[in-house]
């Protein structure tokens, strides 16, 4: 992964490599600024005394994580043509953001559990109140939505403070619906070329495995190579619209044949129900991810960058046709247009988000009674709870050795480390060195296969 890299006066230059960052920082021209990303302040050069190239940020958006890839753009002319071909990226840094829109979200249904049930109790309540409730205003998003947008924007800001950010580019949409539309009647989109031939293929073939969760609708079978199936037969009338598509691996497809579904499940009435049942239901969750993308896009055009937009389908296709590894930092890489994507082994920086604590003072037990007290201030000896701290542990005590990771403050003064394999408790403040002060994030650095 490479290094970011800002001037003296903290302003953004182009990433540099891991040897070329100890390298300064062993000449002294350089000092760590940052530790996850990690990034280093130069103390002799100015952004005018260098020279910058064009960096493109891809955005892939999920419902449970965010991909990110930062890239340096080298753009070719056909010498044929004299066009600009389609750009080779070079990938810089990959991270992949979790979101915890599903712990927001469990914790508003307790928050509005503990208050039904103290409005329901015969104890002394406040009157209700009726002028707070006006109704949602227009582009009123629910804070588990809401986070997913705020998190992919406060690191997108982040990253352009710590590169020089050209461009952006967004999966807007995960299946292009016009483009299936018009190949179910044996139509092609004219004007447009990339969304002719085969990548009209991947935007079904992305619905449908999205749609039946990658497994055969059949007999459930799993990592497989799956075919499209038509519940109808086409020789019984079918069509070849995506509400009468299944997926069936090869066994099931040839088995079945040109039987109607109906028949073809007679002896499982169960099974049959349960795939009718699945083809009129809509995608899980697509209605609230459509809407934070279309938000998240909204945003992003805000932010003055040129910003391009693709399909999930047309990600796949690039990454197919590229041959990219399947991966959520991967598919970002792929989105928009791509003539090559290089550098693609190198480890993800996983940010996960995991707040800044809470301002409630008391513990709850799962009947929703108080079962402890938290300290009123959050500070203890300058370290708070979730910083990067070093702590070097003397050969004195009983727990000697060097532990770096994340610390959980206590009022005494005796703090607890958690590290990557363990949790170590009962260290002292005074062997505690911080290394990076809590955001709210949690860091870990991810191999790829």
């Amino acid at each position: 992964m490479s290094v970011f890299v800002l001037d003296k006066w903290k302003q953004p230059l182009m990433p540099c490599s891991e040897k070329r960052a100890r390298r300064l920082l062993a000449a002294g021209r350089a000092r760590v600024q940052r530790l996850y990303p990690f990034t280093i302040r130069l103390v002799d050069r100015a952004q005018a005394e260098s020279v910058l190239q064009p960096l493109r940020l891809s955005i892939d958006p999920g419902s449970k994580g965010t991909g990110l890839a930062l890239s340096r753009i080298e753009e070719s002319i056909n010498a044929a043509t004299g066009e600009i071909s389609e750009p080779v990226l070079h990938i810089a840094a990959l991270v992949e953001l979790v979101h915890r829109g599903h712990t927001i979200c469990d914790s508003l249904r307790r928050r509005a559990m503990l208050r039904r049930s103290r409005r329901s109790r015969n104890t002394r309540y406040r009157a209700p109140r009726f002028d707070n409730r006006g109704g949602n205003r227009t582009g009123w998003l629910a804070p588990s939505l809401m986070h997913r947008v705020q998190t992919t924007l406060s690191w997108v800001r982040r990253l352009q403070r710590w590169a020089p950010v050209t461009e952006l580019a967004q999966e807007l949409v995960r299946f292009d619906m016009q483009l299936m539309q018009e190949q179910a009647e044996g139509h092609s989109i004219e004007g447009v070329e990339y969304q002719r031939g085969e990548l009209a293929g991947f935007e079904v073939g992305e619905y449908l495995l999205a749609k039946w969760n990658r497994k055969c609708a059949y007999c459930d079978a799993e990592h497989v190579p799956l075919e499209k199936d038509h519940i109808v037969p086409r020789a019984r009338g079918g069509s070849n619209r995506v509400s009468n598509l299944a997926l069936a691996c090869r066994g099931c497809n040839q088995k079945k044949g040109s039987q109607n579904v109906r028949e073809f499940l007679r002896e499982q009435p169960e099974r049959l129900n349960r795939i009718l049942a699945h083809v009129k239901a809509p995608l899980k969750d697509s209605a609230a991810v459509n809407a934070t993308r279309w938000r998240l896009f909204t945003e992003l055009k805000a932010m003055g960058l040129a910003l391009q937009t693709g399909s999930g389908g047309r990600t796949k296709f690039n990454r197919a046709r590229l041959g990219v590894p399947k991966s959520h930092v991967l598919d970002a890489a792929c989105v928009g247009r791509v003539g090559e994507v290089r550098r693609t082994a190198q480890p993800v920086l996983q940010v996960k988000c995991s707040g800044r604590g809470s301002r409630s003072r008391t513990r709850l037990d799962s009947h929703g009674f108080p079962r402890g007290h938290l300290m009123r201030e959050k500070s203890v000896k300058g370290f708070r709870t979730g910083d990067m701290v070093r702590a070097t542990v003397p050969a004195s005590s009983k727990k000697v050795g060097v532990y770096i990771g994340r610390v959980a403050v206590r009022s005494t003064g005796s703090f607890n480390v958690q590290t990557a394999t363990t949790t170590v408790q009962g260290i002292g403040h005074k062997h505690c060195r911080m290394l990076m002060r809590g955001d709210g994030y949690g860091y870990q650095l991810i191999a790829q296969d």
